[in-house]
């Protein structure tokens, strides 16, 4: 794909080393900002490339030839073609370390175990009850269905809280990318106003999380 196709907006930010450039697909205002969050945490410089859904862009093509799935986020680390968000930002902590980073085998796994949870576990739920409550049309909207999925959301919201009894984070007790992953997912729990005070732990964390000066505009 020749990107001068395509309408493009640089973000940089600091780099404490020299690393090859990368090309974010997809904007800020849809999964791509998880991505732009954990460069931002990383220290990475990293080039947006708006991909207009309004208008079928994510379909064109040239776009298809990135991502044949015709979704965004697509991260392009040098010829280097990723897709899913959440894997991407698995993959740049994990390529630029740090304290996001995985700092054992262990960690590395429960990093994956985390990152995973949230999405076979939370966000199809919490998406169920943004459609019925907010984003389908009126004469579409079932409330029944979202109170369906709330009560269905009680059950890893309280694994998550048990979790977090004895820690601050979830894994190694520091921030790593398994934070800003699950937490991520869950802001769309302050989107919809949910009321999780049940869960002071995990009230808490969720905030700790959000409330990272890199997570401003994103999270």
């Amino acid at each position: 794909m020749q990107p001068e196709r395509l309408r493009t907006s640089a973000r940089s930010h600091k780099q404490g080393k020299d690393v090859s450039k990368l090309k974010l697909y997809g904007g800020a205002k849809n999964r791509g900002r998880r991505c732009y969050w954990a460069a931002k945490e990383l220290g990475l410089e990293i080039e947006g490339v708006e991909i207009d859904l309004s208008c079928g862009q994510h379909r064109s093509p040239d776009f298809l030839k990135l991502n044949p799935n015709g979704q965004v986020p697509v991260l392009d680390d040098d010829g280097f073609i990723l897709v899913e968000s959440l894997a991407i930002n698995l993959y740049l902590a994990k390529k630029h370390g740090g304290p996001l980073a995985a700092a054992s085998p262990r960690e590395e796994a429960l990093i994956t175990q985390w990152s995973f949870w949230v999405v076979t576990q939370v966000e199809h739920l919490l998406i169920e009850i943004l459609e019925h409550r907010m984003m389908l049309p009126e004469a579409e909207r079932d409330a029944a269905h979202a109170d369906e999925s709330w009560e269905r959301l009680q059950k890893p919201l309280a694994a998550l809280e048990v979790t977090l009894t004895d820690r601050d984070y979830l894994v190694g007790n520091r921030f790593t990318i398994a934070d800003l992953n699950v937490s991520i997912v869950m802001s769309l729990i302050n989107r919809l106003q949910l009321d999780i005070t049940r869960y002071p732990n995990a009230r808490a964390w969720l905030d700790t999380c959000l409330g990272r000066p890199a997570a401003k505009g994103y999270a």
